[in-house]
């Protein structure tokens, strides 16, 4: 009897155990204190009020922290949205959105994203950063522009498909291998997000994997930037598992785009 007890406890103790892709939904105040030294630095934010990406974000943060070094940036790694203050976001020239997701920003937190990028300050996004999540409407226009969907499921969850770029002359493309068919989740947008003004620098060839009919795009972007703001805003949709972060080609178009907005 009483090791059916223990079990019976198991169980409930696991079915109520919290979800590590789920947290609950946390506003920061305090700002965290940076180091010293931070002149047009480079700012990692990895802050989840939506679904958390366990898997890749410990080691894409490393490896953003290892390219910003390489372009000869120092960086600042944080959870703490309250980093986005007129005071310490003067310390960057570049904000990485590294799978930042849900609405991780109070209203005066986005009110400094915003002054940054109207400043000049350069935006590069990451995978859930678009995943739509977000409710509010000056990142879901200025940083994404466009309203996610979903991606396949299933055993068709991850799959290679065929990048095809669009803007070979643009200077995050450079050096770029093709062919080049990366395993990824593929997100799938309601429309373009070259309908809000965005270009796109590259699409996946839908001939290349199986989206399903309820998220096939026929013309289906990948990567993006909002040539409409003061600042240079960039968006990736490729970055689920951290494998995607040891790929040459994709860690060549994260160096190229923190160079890019950063200027």
């Amino acid at each position: 009897m009483r090791k059916v007890l223990a079990l019976i406890a198991l169980l409930t103790m696991a079915q109520s155990a919290p979800d590590p892709h789920q947290p609950t939904p946390i506003h920061d105040v305090e700002a965290p204190v940076l180091p010293d030294g931070l002149e047009r630095a480079v700012l990692i934010v990895s802050k989840t009020n939506g679904w958390r990406h366990i898997e890749h974000i410990p080691h894409s943060n490393t490896v953003l922290a290892e390219i910003a070094q390489g372009l000869g940036r120092a960086s600042y790694v944080t959870e703490n949205a309250a980093v986005f203050n007129d005071e310490q976001l003067r310390h960057f020239s570049v904000v990485v959105l590294n799978s930042a997701s849900g609405d991780f920003m109070t209203e005066d937190q986005r009110a400094a994203l915003a002054g940054f990028v109207a400043r000049g300050g350069g935006v590069v996004a990451l995978h859930a950063a678009g995943d739509g999540s977000h409710t509010d409407s000056w990142y879901t226009s200025t940083i994404i522009g466009a309203d996610y969907v979903g991606h396949p499921g299933g055993a068709d969850q991850f799959q290679p498909a065929r990048i095809i770029i669009d803007q070979p002359d643009h200077p995050t493309m450079a050096d770029v291998t093709l062919p080049w068919s990366p395993v990824d989740e593929w997100y799938s947008y309601a429309a373009s997000p070259e309908a809000r003004g965005m270009t796109v620098l590259a699409r996946i060839d839908e001939a290349s994997y199986r989206p399903g009919s309820r998220l096939a795009m026929g013309t289906h972007p990948v990567i993006w930037i909002n040539p409409s703001t003061d600042g240079r805003v960039f968006y990736s949709a490729l970055g689920h598992s951290p494998e995607t972060y040891d790929d040459p080609n994709y860690r060549r178009i994260l160096a190229n785009a923190i160079r890019w907005v950063g200027r």
